[in-house]
């Protein structure tokens, strides 16, 4: 047997050091804790509802200039619709909950000016909606903030018939955000259970399956109170947080299952002695945890390309909470598995077997992938295709009404501006020139075919003047982004189109500009990193190939979902038409991220392997599925099932994420890491660790291989 005092490298002697000094690292994590934890419960009032924008668009610009010349009647300005089927705006109760609207938006300091409804403008044509416009006074994070508060105080004014709904952007993503933390909230409570209940079968004992939850609930706290001290810097989306918790969870138990259960390994029977074996796991579990953190790091920081504040706070937030759970990983795990020692099996399942390190199954089906790859390998390849193909054919847009519940106040609004004035009226274009220019905005405005109708001209401040053009066409449609486009190319050169679904439609086309090149940075530095992780340029190439075509798959699989409406009745939504533009950056990376840890965790051990074998293909394809297969099967099973729970959830962006990602992971899981991986290395034998001299010279010397 090898000496346990064999020499380890930097992260083993880390994990050697952390395991003696159990009260320097405890205290350490302690002090993050609660310095950082006394922050958190303040976070979510901090974080911002809005932008959903691209910096410097020129709707971006149109908005600025707008909130300066026209008393904030811009994107955030609030909108509020009164309407009654049952009364006209001359009616004695209608008018009375028009004057206490009125009366309620200039009491508050968040509105500039209100603008009372003006037949012809904002008195529907039946006279039985008005539109009442408040300017906004504060940036467009605070109008959401403000529209939060705002909406059920102007719901309760209405009376006798009439009602009030706020609506307009604000109070679209302050419905929109508080229908996704209550549905995030909801499938939290029921993944937790369900997570625990799989890590106590993956780990056989309560103790070992409690790890994975404490290196989440620390990196955390730790997040969250760090997002509050960046919102004291700049503006960070609520979303950060959401996604913060999924990832702190996601990979919380990857990191926590591998480690744990070659530390099992290493202890049992080894004549080891804890700090020892924690020392030989972390240099060589730890090693591919270090290296599959990069990865999740590289995968995110690829988002922040995009030039949009909610993408860039959300990406940071997420990277805060990665980097907190594998800080926690490479510290605070070794420490207490160190103090634990033969306690990490307590209240073991009777059929535990503590020193396992090889699963028999695991093994075994690497044996039959061995003598038969092709009868396992073709077919998967095929599905996996086939899969991917309806990628081709997908579209992207920004979310419409439709992402609103029903029964919420903004869609409600929005429903009784499009009976009461028009299709395209709840989503009008707001144009701004020189005054001098006015009249020729209007008449070009009017002649385009896209424009149902246009408003006269209002003089602002600094001889600007702003000209509303109501579309023909529904907000969302895709005819409204080509009005657009078209009006820029024919209004006078200083004229700017804003409004909020110009802000949409401007998001939009960055994130299909911008899409590729995150894909391919993602691609590209994650191929980097594991060519410097496994030495072999070969195997790191078809290990991102493979996990791109199971994100493809996936892709083609939300294809038939969510723009052919395949299953809706089901999952409960209704159909946009197309995937939410965020999606291929987002949930992209995300796949990337989360599926690159089994990348890792199975090539490492693949390569473990092959180094103590002396290069042996067959033991190293193998060994890697016996040492890496259970964690993998494990890992992706909970991830499934957490993603099954926002599938299940209310409003449809968490659909799609847990759809898209659920989907991802089982995809890469069953038929990615342990089919159609290993039967790669089997056909390539040993050219699947073949490194080029003039590489070899380049790389640092990174090894995997302990007793």
């Amino acid at each position: 047997m090898t000496s346990p005092r064999q020499p380890v490298g930097a992260i083993g002697r880390l994990g050697g050091w952390t395991a003696r000094h159990l009260r320097i690292v405890a205290a350490a994590w302690l002090v993050v804790a609660v310095g950082l934890g006394v922050l958190a419960p303040r976070v979510e009032k901090a974080l911002s509802g809005a932008g959903w924008e691209t910096t410097g668009s020129e709707s971006v610009q149109a908005r600025q200039a707008i909130g300066k010349g026209f008393n904030g009647l811009g994107t955030y300005g609030l909108t509020v619709v009164v309407h009654a089927p049952g009364k006209t705006v001359s009616d004695p109760a209608f008018v009375r909950v028009l004057r206490r609207v009125e009366d309620r938006l200039s009491s508050d300091p968040a509105v500039a000016t209100v603008v009372p409804p003006r037949a012809g403008v904002s008195i529907s044509p039946d006279r039985h909606a008005a539109v009442i416009q408040a300017g906004a006074a504060r940036d467009e994070n605070d109008m959401v903030r403000a529209a939060d508060e705002l909406k059920g105080p102007l719901a309760r004014l209405g009376s006798s018939g009439v009602r009030v709904d706020l609506t307009g952007a604000d109070g679209m993503w302050s419905d929109f955000n508080q229908a996704n933390k209550s549905a995030m909230m909801k499938s939290e409570l029921i993944s937790w259970p369900v997570t625990l209940a799989i890590l106590v079968l993956a780990f056989g004992s309560l103790v070992a399956a409690g790890l994975p939850l404490m290196l989440t609930i620390g990196g955390l706290i730790a997040a969250a109170g760090s997002l509050w001290l960046g919102t004291r810097i700049a503006d960070i989306s609520i979303w950060s947080m959401n996604f913060a918790l999924m990832f702190a969870l996601a990979l919380g138990i990857d990191y926590a299952l591998f480690i744990v259960y070659r530390f099992r390994a290493a202890f049992f029977g080894s004549g080891r002695s804890a700090p020892e074996a924690v020392a030989a796991t972390m240099d060589t579990a730890g090693k591919a945890v270090l290296f599959s953190g990069a990865t999740v790091l590289v995968s995110l920081s690829a988002v922040m390309l995009v030039p949009s504040p909610a993408f860039r706070s959300t990406s940071l937030g997420i990277m805060l909470s990665v980097v907190f759970v594998l800080a926690a990983a490479l510290t605070l795990l070794p420490a207490a598995l160190a103090k634990l020692g033969p306690r990490v099996d307590r209240f073991a399942l009777p059929w535990v077997d503590a020193g396992e390190h090889h699963s028999p199954r695991s093994a075994a089906w690497g044996e039959r992938l061995w003598r038969r790859p092709l009868h396992y390998g073709l077919p998967a390849l095929a599905l996996l295709v086939v899969l991917a193909l309806p990628v081709f054919s997908l579209k992207t847009a920004m979310p419409s009404i439709k992402v609103v519940p029903p029964g919420d106040s903004s869609r409600q609004g929005y429903d009784a501006i499009q009976t009461a004035f028009g299709r395209g009226s709840a989503g009008p274009l707001q144009i701004i020139a020189p005054r001098t220019e006015a009249a020729q905005v209007a008449a070009a405005a009017q002649r385009d075919p896209g424009i149902a109708r246009v408003m006269p001209a209002q003089p602002g401040a600094g001889g600007m003047a702003l000209v509303q053009a109501i579309p023909a066409t529904d907000p969302s449609a895709t005819a409204t982004g080509t009005t657009i486009d078209r009006l820029r190319l024919t209004l006078p050169p200083a004229a700017l189109v804003g409004g909020p679904v110009a802000e949409s439609h401007d998001l939009q086309a960055t994130l299909s500009a911008k899409t590729p090149l995150v894909i391919g940075v993602v691609l590209g530095l994650s191929f980097l990193l594991l060519v410097v992780a496994l030495q072999a340029p070969v195997i790191a190439l078809l290990g991102v190939v493979t996990n791109l075509l199971a994100t493809a798959a996936a892709f083609g699989v939300a294809k038939w979902i969510f723009q052919d409406g395949v299953g809706h009745s089901v999952l409960g939504f209704e159909p946009q038409g197309f995937l939410d533009a965020w999606g291929p950056v987002f949930f992209f990376a995300m796949i990337f991220a989360i599926s690159m840890d089994y990348t890792v965790f199975l090539l490492s051990s693949a390569k473990e392997h092959w180094e103590r074998s002396g290069g042996d293909a067959k033991t190293a394809m193998v060994g890697g599925m016996a040492a890496s297969g259970r964690v993998i099967f494990a890992a992706g099973a909970i991830m499934v099932a957490v993603f099954v729970t926002f599938a299940l959830s209310g409003p449809l962006p968490p659909k799609e994420m847990g759809v898209i990602l659920g989907i991802a992971v089982l995809l890469d899981a069953a038929l990615v890491r342990l089919l159609l991986l290993p039967v790669m290395l089997r056909l390539l034998g040993k050219r699947a660790w073949y490194l080029p001299k003039p590489l070899d010279r380049l790389l640092p010397d990174v090894r995997f291989g302990h007793a």
